[in-house]
C-alpha cells in the first residue's frame, strides 16, 4: 500500500572515504525540483498525444481546479483523473505531462520517487527529448518506461544509424534491441532490460528490488539516476531499502550534499544500462534534452499490448473504470540536474560518501511529515 511506501528512508551506510583521481569527471548542481519548482521550471503539454493514447492532457490551470496536481516543499504529486466516466469518441481520461522549459546538455539527472502510476492501460513515462529538433534526429533517452504494469525497459531512440554491441557493455542490464535508429514505423530503439528474478529485477549495487510498477512503489520506490557523455548514457537504480545508495545519491536535493560542492559516480557500482559507442554510433549527436515526465493510456504500447489478465479491452476499461486509476499519480520528492564541473576538482577530493549531518536529517524529517500529510489531504488515503 502506498501508506507503507512512503516511509522516512533510513540512514546510509557508513563508507570508508574515496580520494577522486584528477582525470575523474565531476559535476557541479545546475537545477534542483522540489514541489513548487516543478512548476517554475516545467511547462504543461497541451498538444494531442503523439504515441494516440486515450488520454487528454491538461493545462496547470485545469490540473490545479481538478486536484491532479499537488505540492509540499517537498514533494510534487500528479495524477490521472479517476472519476469521470468518459464518453467514447470523446476527449481522453484527463492527465498530466510536463516538460523542462530548460533543454540539458551532458551530465547527472537524479530523480527521488515515491510512486509511479500503475494500472491496467498505463503507460508511465520519465524520459527526454531534444524539443528543439524534429523526432528522432536530435535523440531520445527513455530512463523510466513500461506499460501495464510490465515490460518496462530503458531505451534510445535516434534519427541517425546507430547500433549497441551487447557484449562489450559493462552493465548488469540485458540487451533487448541492438538498433537505437528510429523513425515513424520503426521506433522500438535500443532497449535494456534490468537483470530479472522471478518478479523483482537486481542490480550489483543491493539487494532484489522493484525497479518498476506496483513492486516499485510497496518498496517505498527509490532513485533512478542517468550520466549522458560525449561516448555514454548510462544508468543506475537503488531501491528505497538498497544499503548500497550512494550519499550524494540518497540526499542529492538536500543542503548538505549542495555545500559539499561536486559529486562523480565513481562509487556508484556497475550500471545496469551502459549505452555506448557501439558499431557505428555516434552518441556525440545528441542534443540537448528536455526533461519529460507524463502518463499515458492505451495507445502505441499500453494498448497493442493489452494483457489477457486485464479487464475489457483497453479503451473500454479507460472509458468505464475511472476507480482503477486512483493509483495513477507520480509522486517525486526531487529531481536534480548536475553539469560538467569546470576547473580544478578540489572539493571532491575531500571526500564523497561520508556522512550525513544534522541538518540532512532534519531536511528528511520534515520531509516525512509533509508526504504523511499531503496522504491524508490529498490523496485520501488512511
Amino acid at each position: 500500500m502506498v501508506a507503507s511506501a512512503h516511509r522516512r528512508p533510513t540512514a546510509p551506510r557508513q563508507t570508508p572515504p574515496i580520494t577522486a583521481p584528477t582525470d575523474l569527471q565531476v559535476y557541479d548542481i545546475e537545477d534542483v525540483f522540489i514541489g513548487r519548482t516543478f512548476l517554475e521550471g516545467f511547462d504543461f503539454f497541451t498538444g494531442s498525444d503523439p504515441t494516440h493514447g486515450r488520454v487528454n492532457y491538461v493545462n496547470q490551470t485545469t490540473a490545479h481546479s481538478e486536484n491532479l496536481i499537488h505540492f509540499t516543499d517537498r514533494s510534487f504529486i500528479m495524477r490521472a483523473d479517476s472519476h469521470t466516466i468518459l464518453e467514447p469518441g470523446g476527449p481522453g481520461r484527463d492527465a498530466v505531462r510536463i516538460s523542462s522549459r530548460k533543454a540539458y546538455g551532458h551530465g547527472l539527472i537524479i530523480s527521488d520517487i515515491w510512486h509511479m502510476p500503475v494500472g491496467c492501460g498505463t503507460w508511465p513515462a520519465l524520459w527526454s527529448n531534444a524539443n528543439a529538433f524534429a523526432w528522432p534526429s536530435g535523440g531520445e533517452i527513455d530512463i523510466i518506461e513500461g506499460a501495464n504494469d510490465r515490460g518496462t525497459v530503458s531505451t534510445l531512440h535516434t534519427g541517425w544509424e546507430c547500433w549497441m554491441n551487447g557484449t562489450s557493455m559493462d552493465q548488469t542490464g540485458s540487451l533487448w534491441n541492438r538498433e537505437c535508429t528510429s523513425g515513424p514505423g520503426h521506433n522500438a530503439g535500443c532497449s535494456v532490460r534490468p537483470h530479472k528474478l522471478g518478479s523483482d529485477f537486481q542490480t550489483r549495487q543491493g539487494n532484489r528490488t522493484a525497479f518498476f510498477g506496483p513492486g516499485f512503489n510497496r518498496n517505498g520506490g527509490g532513485w533512478h539516476a542517468v550520466e549522458r557523455t560525449a561516448n555514454s548514457i548510462r544508468m543506475w537504480f537503488w531501491a528505497r531499502d538498497d544499503p548500497h545508495v550512494p550519499f550524494e545519491v540518497r540526499w542529492s536535493s538536500t543542503q548538505g550534499v549542495r555545500r559539499k560542492g561536486q559529486i562523480s559516480t565513481r562509487n556508484w557500482g556497475i550500471p545496469y544500462a551502459n549505452f555506448g559507442e557501439g558499431a557505428g554510433c555516434d552518441l556525440s549527436k545528441f542534443q540537448p534534452q528536455n526533461i519529460i515526465i507524463n502518463l499515458t493510456f492505451c495507445g502505441d504500447w499500453a494498448g497493442n499490448a493489452y494483457p489477457a489478465d486485464c479487464p475489457k479491452t483497453c479503451i473500454r476499461h479507460v472509458e468505464e473504470d475511472p476507480a482503477s486509476f486512483a493509483e495513477s499519480y507520480w509522486d517525486i520528492s526531487s529531481l536534480t540536474v548536475w553539469s560538467p564541473a569546470e576547473g580544478e576538482v578540489a572539493s571532491l577530493s575531500r571526500t564523497t560518501g561520508d556522512h550525513v549531518d544534522g541538518e540532512d536529517h532534519q531536511e528528511l524529517h520534515t520531509a516525512a511529515g509533509q508526504r504523511n500529510s499531503l496522504k491524508e489531504n490529498f490523496l485520501g488515503l488512511p
